[in-house]
């Protein structure tokens, strides 16, 4: 199977031209970081689909995970759309966030399910409007294009966590609960069993900002990413072999980001390495220590964040410290309000 497959796979599992308004705000400034209320037992959440297309099964299982928890749904028009691999055309995508935004019946948003398009929907996103109406926004995978440029243009603290149709296991549930109902800052620590490998030990204190490590090395140079000066910088990634790994890494080195940074954080690498293929290679540990050792800042392998089944829901903008030497995220400050 290749990437795209998984990806789309999981992304819909249930185990599991003519412009809006761009934003003045530049690259790489640094925008009054907007918190969005907490939600709330009875809230409505406003289904999207900004990347693959989903099927209508899909919408009853989301619905039903978030009955769980006491929510309502709104489906968007065009959340069931299909435009070949797209979830529709990249115009109607990003009209249904901006609708959603706008809409004063709705609390937040999550994605359905990731895959690939929410890159080209960017330009077509109102970040005025968003930031008028600062609400929770919540996915991770390819919807990291969304969260990384949504906090980079408005200012708006975003969430990397949770799809639709994702697996709403108690772990994972536990975290969102925490973060998004209970507004609480929470230190985020694997359990035991769960071994982290620290590249370079440290402390260190920055914004968190972070999502798939493919989608954000695929903004580099497009306008959409964040000011990076001592920001703690979190990545994931799924079905790559480690060579391609190395390369994205190699790229935000060369544009200069990873010298940036105060501190680094890589989650997990799921199905990062073809154990059929005897091609010679060297291991994801080499890759890290090459790339990210010679930084001298703090930097950790293993965190619970990215394509696995207990994953960790973190935002995007709060102030954080970190530990490099126990693998450990604390919050500064509540993620909402």
């Amino acid at each position: 199977m290749n990437r795209r497959q998984f990806l789309s796979r999981f992304g819909h599992s249930l185990l599991l031209t003519q412009f809006s308004p761009i934003s003045p705000i530049t690259a790489n400034s640094s925008p009054k970081i907007l918190k969005p209320s907490r939600l709330k037992i009875g809230d409505t959440v406003g289904l999207v689909t900004p990347a693959s297309p989903i099927k209508k099964s899909h919408i009853k299982f989301i619905q039903l995970q978030l009955a769980q928890q006491g929510l309502k749904i709104k489906v968007a028009p065009h959340a069931l759309d299909e435009y070949g691999y797209l979830a529709g055309v990249d115009r109607d995508r990003a009209a249904d966030i901006n609708a959603f935004f706008a809409d004063g019946s709705v609390q937040a948003l999550i994605s359905t399910g990731g895959g690939w398009g929410s890159s080209r929907i960017l330009p077509f996103l109102d970040y005025d409007l968003i930031r008028r109406n600062p609400k929770i926004i919540l996915g991770y995978s390819d919807i990291t294009a969304l969260l990384v440029a949504i906090y980079s243009r408005s200012g708006l603290t975003t969430f990397h966590g949770l799809l639709g149709t994702s697996v709403w296991n108690e772990f994972s549930v536990a975290y969102l609960r925490r973060l998004l109902f209970n507004a609480e800052a929470i230190t985020f620590q694997n359990p035991a069993e769960v071994r982290v490998e620290t590249i370079t030990p440290g402390q260190a204190r920055g914004r968190l900002v972070g999502g798939n490590l493919s989608v954000i090395g695929g903004l580099v140079g497009s306008g959409f990413l964040p000011d990076w000066n001592q920001a703690i910088l979190f990545v994931e990634d799924v079905g790559e072999d480690i060579y391609r790994v190395d390369r994205m890494l190699n790229h935000l080195r060369l544009a200069g980001i990873l010298e940036q940074l105060g501190g680094f954080i890589f989650g997990q690498c799921t199905r990062c390495l073809d154990e059929e293929d005897d091609s010679p290679t060297l291991s994801l540990w080499q890759v890290l220590n090459d790339h990210i050792r010679p930084l001298g800042i703090p930097a950790w392998y293993g965190s619970m964040i990215g394509h696995i089944r207990n994953q960790f829901t973190v935002p995007l903008g709060v102030e954080v410290e970190i530990d490099a030497n126990l693998g450990i995220i604390k919050m500064l400050e509540s993620a909402v309000i």
